[in-house]
């Protein structure tokens, strides 16, 4: 899986680019990597907001539009899975 410039890692739309049909592992991994990534930026995003000590409230509306981003993923990923 290539991440995009803004580190939020492509989607597959049906096939990947070897060509080859995604299958419902594949969704799966994909689905799994985005969790950590959105864990990892949580976790460090949290740690970096106590070292700085920001308010962690600030500190996520900074992140919050990755966060969004990453949850249409999810989303969008799991609608697919679900129609395989």
């Amino acid at each position: 899986m290539n991440p995009t410039p803004d580190s939020t890692p492509v989607i597959f739309q049906g096939t990947q680019e070897n060509g080859k049909q995604v299958t419902a592992e594949d969704l799966a991994e994909i689905i799994e990597q985005f969790e950590q990534y959105r864990e990892r930026l949580l976790s460090e995003t949290t740690t970096t907001a106590q070292r700085a000590k920001l308010p962690k409230k600030t500190a996520m509306a900074q992140i919050e539009p990755e966060l969004a981003k990453i949850e249409a993923a999810l989303l969008t990923l799991a609608q697919q899975q679900a129609n395989l």
